[in-house]
């Protein structure tokens, strides 16, 4: 049956632009464009209009800034979640705020659908749809692109000047833009060539590295388990904090990526992303975690980072994994507590100074100076009960071990046997 009311999440773009008339030509009914605030530099008033006159018949704008920054981010955040050790995750984090939010709608308004813009080819789509399955899996979901009969972003400019739908796009700079409070991606247009190096036009958050200042800025950011919680001694809420990292940072050059990343559906696609802020705490972050944290548990927050990023970019926000691993960080996050002072300086961000009440760097048991703390005789027994297995190891296996040596040693002749020469060593 066709549905009555469906609950479209708009952005004004030229994918959901295309939609509002083609959901009510397709399947009649009711269209409701939802219009989520998550920090991108939109006119709302403007699009909400312009989701009327395409043809809703309501328009609803919500704020989820706040939302996005303290759940969605900062969880990220302590996560060191970075996918493919390059992209921090900026549309992937939004998705199933902005997802839950049209659930939200769906259900105060009665809906009975849900549609989005995403194409069959992206990440974007398993995204909603698996954001959907959790939270409200009895209503329709509609996916235009995987039905209609339009098959490219040209084809999606013709239909909507057909129809005299204003879009943001020309044929001549078909780019996809993204952007939100934690980054603004890019791709498609000249950007398909990976061997093109992406135009200086591509970049808006960021200034590029070479006309940076020659001067370093320094700002100290304090964490409070894990979370930040003020700059440069002043308390400030995690949208401002966001913000301010992101003009600070952009104006250092400091968050370019360009990689060709593994999207969940199978394919490579090439990528530009600018996350100036969300560098800058990422690297704060992980320098403090470095100070606090005892060792086992670094190590295993390093095992978990790149799989939550995994979980992230595949949809699985909603996921037990994904809340089993938080109740992880909620107890190795409670000592990541401090300063740090990072550097920002032609394009890089590096800590420069770190403190915390919780430090477990101890100097007088560090230092490479005299020490009452600390005997270095102990070293020996530590070290004859941590090489027990090996040894036992050695003496029941001789023979693979010996494999490893240069030269096996078995016989007298080869023990008297005179080491190569350095000419003969390099082989001349």
């Amino acid at each position: 049956m066709k549905p009555k009311k469906t609950v479209l999440a708009y952005s004004g773009g030229l994918d959901t632009s295309v939609i509002i008339p083609w959901l009510k030509e397709h399947y009649g009914g009711q269209v409701l464009a939802v219009i989520v605030d998550v920090g991108q530099p939109e006119d709302f008033d403007a699009i909400r209009r312009k989701a009327l006159s395409s043809g809703a018949d309501a328009a609803f704008v919500v704020d989820v800034k706040h939302e996005f920054a303290t759940d969605f981010i900062f969880s990220a955040l302590r996560a060191n979640a970075v996918y493919e050790q390059s992209y921090l995750l900026g549309t992937a984090l939004a998705r199933p705020l902005i997802a839950k939010t049209q659930v939200e709608v769906a259900i105060a308004e009665g809906a009975d659908a849900l549609a989005h813009g995403c194409t069959g080819k992206g990440n974007d789509q398993v995204r909603f749809e698996l954001t959907y399955q959790a939270l409200a899996p009895e209503l329709k979901v509609i996916a235009p692109w995987r039905e209609w009969t339009l098959h490219s972003r040209e084809d999606e400019i013709e239909y909507a000047a057909s129809r005299g739908i204003p879009v943001p796009v020309t044929k001549d700079k078909p780019y996809s833009i993204d952007q939100n409070l934690w980054h603004r991606s890019v791709e498609a247009g000249p950007l398909e060539d990976p061997w093109q190096e992406s135009a200086e036009d591509a970049y808006a958050l960021t200034v590029s590295p070479a006309q940076a200042p020659d001067q370093a800025e320094y700002i100290e950011i304090a964490f409070e388990q894990g979370r930040p919680v003020a700059l440069d001694g002043t308390e400030s809420d995690p949208v401002t904090i966001i913000q301010t990292l992101n003009r600070l940072g952009g104006a250092h050059g400091v968050g370019r990526v360009d990689m060709v990343e593994n999207r969940l559906v199978g394919m490579k696609v090439r990528g530009i992303y600018e996350t100036p802020g969300g560098t800058i705490l990422m690297v704060a972050h992980h320098d403090l975690e470095s100070m606090t944290l005892d060792r086992d548990t670094l190590h295993h927050a390093a095992y978990v980072a790149p799989r939550y990023a995994e979980l992230i970019y595949y949809g699985q926000w909603y996921s037990p994994l994904r809340m089993a691993f938080d109740g992880f960080l909620d107890v190795a996050q409670r000592t990541v507590t401090g300063t740090v002072r990072v550097k920002l300086f032609k394009g890089t961000a590096s800590a420069a100074g770190r403190t915390s009440p919780h430090a477990l760097y101890q100097r007088d048991l560090a230092t490479f100076g005299r020490d009452d703390v600390y005997s270095q005789h102990d070293a020996e027994g530590f070290i004859n009960l941590w090489g027990l297995p090996t040894r036992v190891f050695a003496r029941v296996n001789p023979e693979l071990i010996r494999k490893q040596l240069r030269h096996p040693f078995d016989s007298p002749a080869s023990r008297a046997r005179s080491w190569p020469s350095a000419t003969e060593s390099k082989g001349e």
